[in-house]
């Protein structure tokens, strides 16, 4: 899919513990009455993943595309145990909280997918919808293991080619048909320009908790938090090549959850980049579905 410019101003707010936290805010039309969306990216990623989804959705409403503590241009914590969704979900209420945002859609990704569990549980009246991207209350043993492996690996480079390599060896399973424009397109979206190089934009320490299995860093049991958002509209995104989000758990969500819509993505794994034509199709209806009911 060709690219959409959109402006978008930057945001930047403090935590309740004194971070610097980063923001992209597309402000959509000013005269737009429908509700704006929070977007949350996956463990290692940041706000660009969203790059092309938010600025399609800003022709007709607001949309923040956040960067999480310790990646993109948020400050990286010096205490590493704070890296959990439990900190982050309290970084998100405080960003809308100063945004003035009272109600809001949300577009979860992988763990930004778990952070909506958890925030439409303990707010559900601030949230009218859910577009979960490629995660359950559940994750398959096999996709966890495979990014036990590569986290807070090798996250540098002398050059754009030795990125797009480095990234093609860890996702080229989950975007099998990409072509070098893609992949190019994708890397730029992980690394920063350093001196003499480049450098993942993102905190090695996250892989700390992510191989400590005493830690909080996934919770480890997500299903009463689904249950909680179940009565919402939810949209769930998912690769049919994802080795992260089983049937089995797919069967068992929407057997909680009568209000969810299926979307499988043919040619992806974990995750879909959101710039699928089938996937905006479908959001861009799940939304103005929501629209209209409200």
């Amino acid at each position: 899919m060709n690219d959409v410019s959109s402006d978008f101003r930057d945001h930047f707010y403090t935590s309740a513990d004194g971070l610097k936290l980063y923001a992209r805010d597309y402000p959509g039309p000013d005269d737009s009455k429908l509700l704006p969306v929070l977007c949350m990216h996956g463990l290692t990623r940041n706000s660009g993943d969203f790059a092309w989804i938010a600025s399609h959705l800003a022709g007709t409403r607001r949309v923040i595309s956040v960067d999480q503590r310790g990646r993109g241009r948020s400050e990286y914590d010096p205490v590493v145990t704070n890296y959990t969704p439990a900190t982050y979900v309290g970084d998100m209420f405080k960003l809308l909280d100063e945004l003035e945002i009272d109600r809001a859609l949300i577009i979860g990704t992988s763990m930004g997918g778990l952070m909506s569990m958890i925030m439409t549980t303990l707010q559900p009246e601030r949230f009218a919808g859910v577009v979960i991207n490629d995660i359950g209350p559940e994750l398959d043993p096999n996709g966890l293991e495979r990014i036990k492996g590569y986290v807070g690996g090798k996250g540098t480079a002398e050059s754009w080619d030795e990125a797009v390599e480095q990234n093609r060896a860890i996702n080229g399973v989950a975007f099998p048909h990409y072509t070098d424009e893609e992949w190019l397109r994708f890397t730029r979206g992980l690394y920063r320009e350093v001196d003499g190089g480049l450098e993942l934009a993102y905190d090695p320490a996250i892989a700390q908790l992510m191989r400590d299995d005493s830690s909080d860093a996934v919770p480890p049991d997500l299903w009463p938090l689904f249950q909680g958002m179940a009565a919402l509209p939810i949209l769930l995104v998912r690769g049919e090549l994802t080795d992260i989000l089983a049937m089995s758990c797919v069967e068992k969500m929407q057997e909680i959850s009568p209000t969810l819509t299926l979307l499988q993505v043919p040619d992806r794994g974990h995750a879909p980049m959101l710039d699928e034509p089938l996937v905006v199709r479908a959001i861009d209806d799940f939304f103005a579905g929501i629209d209209e009911a409200l």
